[in-house]
This record gives C-alpha cells, structure tokens and sequence, in this order.
C-alpha cells in the first residue's frame, strides 16, 4: 500500500469555483501559483509526473497546469493553516526585541517579526498603535531605543547607506514639492537615486499612466487633491525600483475609487517579486491585499497571520471583527 501523500495546505477556492468545478486553464495556474514549491512537488509525485530539481516555480506551474484537473486537486487532504511566525523563504526584514521609548510613552514595545523576499505584508492597527514609528526605524529616520533590525541583512543603525540603496519609502503626508509639476518631482527623486535617463522616462510613463496621474502630469503639484498628491507621492517612492518598499498608509486621503485602483496596482507589485510592507488601518485593503497581517496595538505585535488564518483562529467574519475580539474595541476608535 502506497504512502499517503502529505497534506496540501491551502488554495484558492474562489479560483476552483469561479466557472462551475470546471474551470479554465489560467484559473488552475491561480491556484498552483498559490501553493509553494514543495506542495506542487507533491502533487507532481502523486500524478507521477517528474520534474527537474532546478526548475523555476512559473515552469512549474505551466507545466502541472496542462495536467492536473482541479478535482485532482480537490483529491488531497487539506486542514485548517497552523499558525507561524515567519513564511518560508529568504527574510528581507528581520526585527527582534525592538523598542522605540519616547520618555514615558513606549510606542514600539518589544517587536520581534520576520518579512520574507516577495511578501506583501500589512501591519494593521489604529492610529497611534505604534506602525509609522516601525516603518521609521527601518528606513533610518529613528533608531530604536533597543533590540535590533536589519534590511536584507544590513542593520538599520550602522549601514545605512546600503539599505537606502535597494528601499522605497512612501510616508503618510505627501513628500513631495508642490511648485514642481509631476513629471518634474519624478524626474528629480529618479535622478536622486541616479536612475538613467532612459529606465526613468519609461518607468515615470508606465506608473503615471497606472495611477491615473498621466494627463495631469504636467501640473504643478501643488494643484493637486489630497489623493493626486498620495498616488504622486507612491510613484515618487517606487522610481528607482526598490526591492522592498515601505508604504505607510499609502490610500489617506483618496476616495473610494482611487483607493481601489491602488490597491489593484499595489497588488501587482507582488508580480515583481517586491518585498512590500503595508500600514493601514483600513480592514479591506489588509485582507485584499495582504500575504501575511501583523496586528498592532499600544506598540505590541497581538496577532499575526495570513487573513483567512486569522478570521479562522478568532471565528471571525473579518480583521475588523478579529481586532475586536482581541482588543475589544474597534480599529476606527479614537480616530
């Protein structure tokens, strides 16, 4: 009798389910894509299909996709995630022990918590529960009063210079200058970050056309709505093409359409193998976008998971309700 096959952890339902139990092609690639290298291993040895060792994920992927049938996805085991406290993979960020102390106020108390390459992760909480002062210490604006962090292993308080190198930041209020137009401001933080002139004008085409901001472009900036000014400033943060990218609270300020269509181009990032990390206190922009969500509350990291593992754990509709359920108060309180 033959072992039986590990369980599969998690797939997209809503992919199996969108055309009846019968889906297309590039519904079946949503979910492998879904599921690590390991879990498509094994359903590659349980259809006794054979795979080489140094084969990408995406070839893997297309190649299991032309023969695999969702219903033979559906054959495997699955069981409720199990909490972690990291993902699998290389860690861009890694906090341990961190504290930020201004006199009698502890606004960052005793962090610990790993970011892996190409995660999109949100840090989820109220205003004043300690995210803006995380994202502060990581980039350099503040050094913690104690415990340590590092960018793709250079540390935040002693190299500097190499974490500014492969970093964008998008801050809360709009950073950039209001007597420049658009394309000027881009311009100027590219050449900053020495971008060549060719990579620059294709990369400021490409995202002013993304965020909407293409025929206004050649304003002055200080023409612009709050939201304008908030889309401005996420190009501003991504012209050099960082490999991780802070964006702190990055749809303040935006309507209800202009936030969705950020979030649909933050979403697409994660194509580009960006490492991401999020502060919001906006509940679905945390469970539409989020690969993993760290809840923060009076500096201290309560709850951390994918969304669905968090919504599981705490018998919850959504974050709003697990926030609640932990902290008994909702995140918008005192707002």
């Amino acid at each position: 009798m033959s072992p039986k096959p590990k369980t599969i952890k998690c797939f997209s339902m809503h992919a199996i389910t969108k055309h009846g139990g019968n889906p297309l092609t590039s519904d079946i690639e949503s979910v492998l894509e879904g599921l690590s290298k390991k879990e498509l291993i094994e359903i590659a040895n349980q259809k006794n299909i054979r795979i080489p060792n140094n084969w990408s994920k995406s070839l893997m992927v297309e190649l299991l996709a032309l023969n695999v049938t969702i219903d033979s996805i559906r054959e495997i085991e699955t069981k409720p995630l199990e909490p972690k406290t990291k993902s699998e993979g290389l860690s861009a960020i890694v906090m341990k022990d961190l504290v930020k102390e201004f006199e009698d106020v502890t606004a960052v108390d005793n962090l610990s918590l790993e970011i892996v390459e190409g995660e999109l992760f949100s840090l989820l909480g109220p205003n004043g529960a300690g995210k803006t002062t995380t994202i502060n210490i990581l980039n350099g604006i503040m050094k913690p009063t104690k415990g340590t962090a590092t960018i793709a292993g250079f540390d935040v308080t002693t190299n500097l210079d190499e974490i500014k190198k492969i970093i964008g930041l998008c801050p809360q209020e709009a950073a950039v200058f209001k007597f420049l137009t658009a394309r000027e401001n881009v311009e100027l933080f590219g050449n900053l970050h020495s971008v060549s002139k060719k990579e620059l004008e294709e990369r400021m085409d490409t995202l002013l056309e993304l965020l909407g901001l293409a025929e206004a472009s050649k304003r002055k900036a200080g023409s612009y709505s709050g939201g304008m000014l908030r889309k401005l400033n996420l190009i501003v943060a991504l012209i050099s093409d960082p490999k991780i990218a802070f964006l702190d609270e990055p749809t303040v300020g935006m309507d209800a359409r202009a936030r969705r269509r950020t979030w649909e181009f933050i979403g697409s990032l994660k194509g580009e193998k960006k490492t991401i990390v999020l502060t919001t206190h906006y509940i679905e922009e945390a469970e539409a976008l989020s690969d993993r969500v760290g809840i923060i509350d009076y500096g201290k990291l309560v709850e951390l998971g994918t969304p669905k593992e968090l919504m599981e754990r705490h018998q919850a509709k959504n974050l709003e309700e697990v926030f609640l359920k932990i902290t008994g108060r909702r995140i918008t309180e005192g707002m």
